[in-house]
């Protein structure tokens, strides 16, 4: 193909980035501005035009998906022969070529040898999950920290576990990994950081074979791979890097967009392009996302619209869970009625740990679905449990269960300070243990416990499903149809996001889940939470008084004794002012419905109803039993 007919198809600023063969070139990329086609035929005119011949030229990604996706791209280009690898792939094939010692066994997972680690840890710790410590382990490689500083630099960063087991964990491992002789990812570009830095020889060898390099999602850069990238350049700048600062979100791993906003003060003479013509979204979705522009920071990108109008966005509250999984899936079955296929519909959830409620919902309305990542029944504590289960399948089942998750760890007042996958196993022994104690359960067996359990969470299609996935997950992908749930405070932002850097990264992960639609986008959150801060930012000015009139609409049950109601309302009133809360905080309006109809006279008749865990058995008691007395006189 001509060099005329490689730019004829793009427009006039991916032009600039495609022309321009040499390097430095800085592509500030928004969602959906076609990025991929733009640094394909950039490589394609680097080759067309006798810049550098394909071997001469290194691609790299962060994804072997993304990696053969480009490879296949360069082909229908006519370009054959550029190595795309990512950053792993790419320094252990630089070891073994050029290194006198080559790795010889590469780990495939931290978590088997962490496991083994945490299983000496003392107390309730030894229960978290390996992968919260491989994480931890990861945020200090990948900032080059080694475990004798960990204490010292671990900054306002909090681990899973305390700082100074967290660093007893990270040294254990290194000593351990060292014995075998084992890499892990980390390790292959410390590796190749080492040998650049010290063989001569051999950077002199890699710098005649490669030339040119692009990188791709340089907002996913971190201090390890900056550090190695700057080594393959030495002095050279034919560099290529393209990227959205708006959609930096893996700062757990280390990732900062100050890798890619910092290229123009590095290289003065680089040329900087923004793509800001999104070929994806609707304009009414795209006004929604850019109403964040103005708090996102970094490199402005207001996305300009080339697809015809939509749906106006729908942003709203549900009263309850159970009026959030009705209008889901009425919201789905809209959409498909509207000739939207299911797979192109995608429900988006801040944590793992959501996504149960969501299952339940679209096995019961006979909805099939995928969950990316990992589907309640197949995550830690639902295995763990159900294998601990099956062992006394005629025990009652609220006992067994409870006496179950109290041996794996659980805590029913979930700190705020847990990992990311604790705080999934944690919220997962919750809801287990929840279903276990629900209404209607009492003297239910673990084989019929198990059983409900399966039929509430059927098993996932295997395509052509609702998509379920996490925020992070979306990212790179595109659906007709996105719903974004519990945009509220404590989900998004998360609970732990404590500080501002963490805080503008959720911002940052909002905008993601925004941009993932192309036609018909739905906003939402639980009206008896507090509403996101973030929906405040696009506009939505009357979230909270939608929540209050939410709240006011619903109406108890006709089987519920309003006089018992009523004075149990009036008691949580009168404690949440004493207490400083709000009144959801000591017992949603459904347990009080549950506590009314069920009308219990003891504390073991009390903790039977769902939502009565043990911390507020303690604490309210006496004073619900009171009220119920009260009312009955």
């Amino acid at each position: 193909m001509s060099v005329p007919d490689l730019l004829t198809s793009l427009n006039a600023q991916q032009q600039i980035a495609a022309a321009a063969t040499r390097g430095p070139v800085c592509i500030l990329a928004g969602a959906g501005t076609g990025k991929t086609t733009t640094i394909t035929t950039r490589i394609a005119h680097q080759v067309a035009s006798g810049a550098f011949t394909p071997t001469q030229i290194l691609a790299v990604t962060f994804t072997e998906k993304a990696a053969g996706e480009l490879r296949a791209r360069l082909g229908r280009l006519g370009v054959q022969g550029v190595p795309a690898r990512t950053f792993h792939a790419a320094a252990l094939a630089q070891l073994r070529g050029l290194s006198d010692a080559p790795p010889a066994q590469l780990m495939s997972s931290k978590a088997p040898l962490l496991r083994q680690i945490g299983n000496g840890l003392p107390g309730a710790y030894r229960y978290r999950p390996a992968g919260d410590l491989a994480t931890e382990v990861e945020w200090a490689k990948n900032r080059r920290i080694p475990p004798e500083r960990s204490c010292e630099l671990v900054g306002d960063h909090e681990p899973p576990i305390p700082t100074d087991l967290m660093q007893r964990v990270y040294r254990d491992y290194e000593r351990r990994k060292g014995e075998t002789g084992q890499l892990d990812f980390e390790d292959l570009l410390e590796r190749a950081i080492q040998l650049f830095t010290e063989d001569a020889r051999a950077r002199e060898r890699f710098r005649e074979r490669y030339r040119a390099f692009t990188v791709d999602e340089f907002q996913d850069v971190n201090l390890l791979q900056q550090t190695l990238l700057d080594l393959w350049l030495g002095e050279g700048d034919d560099l290529c890097v393209v990227g959205d600062d708006y959609q930096s979100i893996y700062g757990f791993t280390g990732a900062s967009p100050r890798y890619l906003l910092s290229v123009p003060e590095r290289y003065p003479h680089a040329t900087v392009v923004r793509l800001v013509q999104n070929y994806r979204s609707t304009p009414q979705v795209l006004a929604l996302a850019n109403r964040l522009e103005s708090k996102l920071g970094g490199a402005p990108k207001t996305l300009e619209p080339t697809q015809p109008d939509g749906p106006e966005p729908s942003i709203r509250p549900w009263v309850d869970e159970e009026d959030e999984a009705r209008g889901l899936v009425a919201w789905i079955r809209d959409c498909a009625k509207g000739g939207v296929p299911l797979a192109e519909i995608a429900v988006l959830y801040r944590r793992n740990a959501s996504s149960e409620n969501y299952e339940e919902a679209l096995t019961k309305a006979g909805i099939p679905y995928q969950v990316r990542g990992s589907a309640f029944l197949g995550r830690q504590a639902a295995r763990r449990m159900v294998r601990l289960l099956e062992r006394s399948p005629e025990a009652d089942a609220a006992t067994a269960v409870g006496k179950a998750a109290l041996a794996d760890g659980w805590l029913e007042d979930t700190p705020d300070d847990l990992g990311t996958q604790e705080a999934t196993r944690q919220a997962d022994l919750t809801r287990l243990v929840e279903l276990a104690r629900a209404p209607g359960s009492d003297g239910c067996t673990v084989d019929a416990y198990l059983a409900d359990l399966r039929s509430r969470f059927g098993e996932e299609s295997e395509a052509g499903g609702v998509q379920l996935l996490t925020l992070h997950r979306a990212k790179g992908l595109e659906f007709d149809a996105v719903a974004i749930v519990r945009t509220q405070e404590g989900e998004l932002p998360i609970r732990q996001a404590k500080h501002a850097e963490a805080i503008d990264e959720e911002r940052r992960l909002l905008y993601v889940g925004l941009t993932r639609a192309r036609r018909h986008l739905l906003v939402s959150w639980l009206a008896a939470k507090k509403p996101s801060r973030f929906l405040a930012e696009l506009g939505v000015k009357s979230s909270r008084a939608q929540a209050r009139s939410s709240r006011k609409r619903r109406e108890p049950a006709a089987d519920v004794p309003a006089p018992i109601l009523g004075e149990l309302k009036k008691w949580r009133l009168e404690r949440s002012r004493a207490d400083g809360v709000p009144a959801y905080v000591e017992f949603h309006d459904a347990t009080l419905e549950e506590i009314a109809r069920r009308g219990p006279l003891t504390r073991a008749e009390l903790a039977a109803i769902s939502g009565v865990g043990p911390a507020k058995l303690e604490r309210y008691a006496d004073d619900v039993l009171k009220a119920l007395a009260t009312a009955a006189a």
